[in-house]
């Protein structure tokens, strides 16, 4: 595991709800995919099955977080101003992914995308905008 990866991992260690979602990470280059394993805790309707939307959206969230941390090359997470999703198709119970794009990295705000897909990134079951307040200590070197 490269040093990026080894911190990647232990940074989603310190997020307790990412821990009890089991989400990991993959790095390759720039380009950063989080998976979220099934569980049967992470179902929201039982009657579908689905994945509960809370999941979905921390997922997303999750995955926005970090790769906004990596793109600024920070050790702090930026904060959550607003997020806004968008729930496309239900979430089976089967594995989901997530990547994001960072938009813009202003001097002290931050905007990104992010969706989340199952089997085919063509098809992806959310998307997520959200605005992200970037560290004090980013804001300045930025």
């Amino acid at each position: 595991m490269n040093e990026v990866q080894e911190r990647l991992t232990q940074a989603l260690a310190r997020v307790p709800y990412a821990s009890f979602l089991g989400v990991r990470a993959e790095l390759k280059g720039d380009e950063l995919t989080l998976e979220l394993p099934y569980a049967e805790h992470l179902i929201g309707n039982p009657l579908l099955p689905a994945l509960h939307g809370g999941v979905v959206g921390a997922l997303m969230e999750l995955t926005a977080l970090t790769q906004l941390t990596i793109a600024s090359k920070s050790a702090k997470f930026p904060k959550t101003i607003d997020i806004g999703i968008d729930y496309l198709r239900s979430g089976r119970p089967i594995d989901t992914f997530a990547r994001a794009r960072v938009v813009k990295i202003g001097r002290r705000i931050a905007n990104v995308q992010a969706e989340a897909w199952q089997n085919e990134r063509g098809q992806p079951i959310a998307a997520m905008h959200g605005h992200f307040l970037m560290a004090a200590d980013d804001a300045a070197s930025g």
